[in-house]
């Protein structure tokens, strides 16, 4: 984010001042109106105001974003699960059809010698468990039809208990529904407000912005990371795929390969290399082993601020590569570009 991350290598020199005093400045502006100062009277402090609040709202949709990708993970997760109890259901009733078909062959057969015994006519009632509540009645049943008729019932109370399950995730997915586009609108509104801001700076003053977030490593700023060898062939592999999507741009949600928000990029390199990592940058937090910073290796999972809302790659040599903020692109950054919460080894 503007407020709190140091701009790449190759835009440092460009917006420095103007970095250093939208962090300061960034918990004024929260509170403040998004015209924070009257450019007629101070016109820098404006300046710098708004640019502090864009980079506040761009921390603040980055929160925004990781709420929706998990609330997007579980939803997913949730049509998985009420698919899979659905086709359980289904072929338990098929179960349940065959068993019934069974007994309805053997009702046929004794309507046919002069009358329906009592105890098939129990079998064939849609609800035999409340006649063999009573003991006495598998006395009239014979061994082959007491058996038949347990696991009917088995198999009918199998079904209730599917459908009940079934009925309750299906009412956690159409939460989960509601919380996704819950999440969404907020991340398009305050990406919205801080555009609006954006445009509303000078030219002078958002070419200049618009020159730190295009800064991609790509050319001089590209680190030396020689002498910085990965902690294992894995995480090899999956630096070698975070610093190829080096210029990939920022896109809230997206997990690559055109484009990607933080959790997504970090999600994607290890998917290259064969590794499964959970969709957010809190789950990430927890998925490998807690390591000192002063420990780090290339692969290595940096987490940042108190509330784990965003992740960057460690590449080596006090670098990471991460998705920083939507305008930006894939890049290159100081590993002490924001507070760092937590380092994780996959």
């Amino acid at each position: 984010m503007v407020s709190h991350r140091r701009t790449s290598q190759r835009g440092q020199s460009t917006l420095a001042s103007v970095t250093v005093l939208s962090a300061a400045l960034a918990t004024a502006a929260l509170s403040a109106p998004a015209a924070g100062a009257d450019p007629a009277e101070h016109p820098a402090a404006g300046r710098e105001k708004a640019t502090a609040r864009v980079g506040a709202l761009y921390e603040e949709a980055e929160r925004a974003t990781e709420k929706y990708n998990g609330a997007t993970a579980r939803t997913k997760e949730l049509r998985r699960e009420v698919s899979a109890l659905q086709d359980r259901a289904a072929r338990t009733q098929e179960r349940v059809n065959r068993m019934r078909a069974r007994l309805g062959a053997v009702a046929a057969a004794q309507y046919r010698s002069g009358g329906i015994d009592p105890a098939v006519r129990l079998m064939l009632s849609e609800r035999p468990e409340s006649y063999l509540e009573k003991a006495s009645a598998l006395d009239r049943l014979s061994g082959t039809q007491a058996r038949e008729l347990h696991r009917l019932r088995s198999a009918t109370r199998d079904l209730e208990q599917q459908r009940r399950e079934a009925a309750r995730k299906l009412a956690e997915l159409e939460a989960g529904r509601t919380e996704v586009a819950r999440h969404k609108k907020e991340v398009q509104r305050k990406l919205a407000t801080a555009r609006r801001l954006l445009n509303a700076l000078p030219p002078h003053a958002r070419a200049a912005y618009d020159r730190a977030a295009r800064g991609d490593g790509r050319e001089e700023g590209v680190p030396d990371l020689s002498g910085a060898p990965a902690g294992s062939g894995r995480a090899a592999a999956a630096v070698a795929a975070v610093r190829a999507a080096v210029g990939a741009p920022y896109a809230w949600g997206s997990t690559g390969p055109a484009a990607f928000d933080c959790s997504g990029l970090t999600q994607w390199a290890y998917a290259r290399a064969g590794v499964s990592l959970p969709r957010t940058s809190q789950a990430q937090r927890g998925a490998g082993r807690q390591v000192p910073l002063s420990q780090a290796r290339p692969g290595d999972l940096v987490i940042y601020r108190s509330d784990a809302s965003h992740v960057a790659m460690y590449v080596g040599n006090g670098q990471v590569v991460h998705a920083p903020y939507p305008g930006a692109r894939v890049r290159y950054d100081p590993v002490g570009m924001m507070p760092v919460s937590a380092v994780t080894r996959p």
